[in-house]
């Protein structure tokens, strides 16, 4: 997993505020209620992100990065992985989480990112005008794939995502890419970042790769003083990568 119910998201270099939060239990279209976290921004970009957990689901972290994607300026809806499974409802801290990732499937996760997108685009996710999504580890993979999945979707980031478990959607890739990698991530080696970045680059995917030398796997976490440094880029990468993707128009 990524981040313990203890850890929390560096704050973002801009700091505005939210109006409000909200819990909305939203519906995919096969039917499936999932949990959600919505949060909206009190001085609005025209941009929303769906954020995308770790293996965990929707936990403290990931609600706390929805509040500082609005801080931003960025409506945000944090989702959960597990209604067809676990269905809705508080988890206890021992909830099984991994049995539970093991039976979600592609089509699965898309159906629940878009109903999130549609979350956004509603008056009661901000009536956002672009959406993105944002994924750590299990979810940054997922996150790449929606520039696949999702029409019209404005980017896709991920963090610490594996290029194996993305890389059957290049061919049918869209939207831009943000790869956000640790350099010293003992999940995934670099070689496998590169041959994606190539992989990525010969299917003309537009992207970008930024990678963090000697950060480790969850480097982003406000408890990691001596990573201080790379989580302010980070931050710094993903507002520039929302400003400038909804300048640009996807691939065609």
């Amino acid at each position: 997993m990524c981040y313990s119910t203890d850890a929390r998201p560096p704050l973002p270099p801009i700091t505005g505020g939210s109006t409000d939060d909200s819990e909305p239990v939203l519906t995919a279209t096969d039917g499936n209620r999932l949990l959600a976290y919505g949060v909206r921004a009190a001085k609005p970009t025209g941009a929303g992100i769906v954020v995308m957990p770790d293996v965990r689901g929707l936990h403290p972290f990931y609600r706390d990065l929805a509040r500082r994607f609005a801080q931003a300026g960025v409506d945000a809806v944090a989702i959960d992985y597990f209604g067809r499974t676990a269905l809705v409802g508080e988890r206890a801290a021992d909830f099984d989480f991994m049995s539970h990732v093991r039976q979600t499937t592609p089509d699965g996760i898309a159906a629940d990112v878009a109903a999130g997108v549609a979350y956004l685009h509603s008056p009661a996710g901000g009536g956002v005008d672009s959406v993105f999504t944002v994924g750590f580890c299990f979810g940054g993979s997922q996150s790449w794939r929606q520039s696949a999945a999702q029409p019209g979707l404005a980017g896709a980031i991920g963090f610490y995502g594996r290029p194996v478990n993305a890389r059957d959607a290049i061919p049918k890739m869209k939207a831009p890419l943000l790869l956000l990698i640790a350099g010293s991530d003992a999940a995934t080696s670099q070689d496998e970042f590169d041959r994606f970045d190539q992989e990525l680059t010969d299917a003309s995917v537009p992207h970008k790769k930024v990678v963090y030398e000697g950060a480790p796997h969850s480097f982003f976490d406000r408890s990691f003083e001596q990573h201080r440094a790379a989580s302010e880029d980070a931050w710094r990468q993903m507002l520039d990568f929302i400003k400038e993707s909804i300048r640009q128009p996807a691939r065609a």
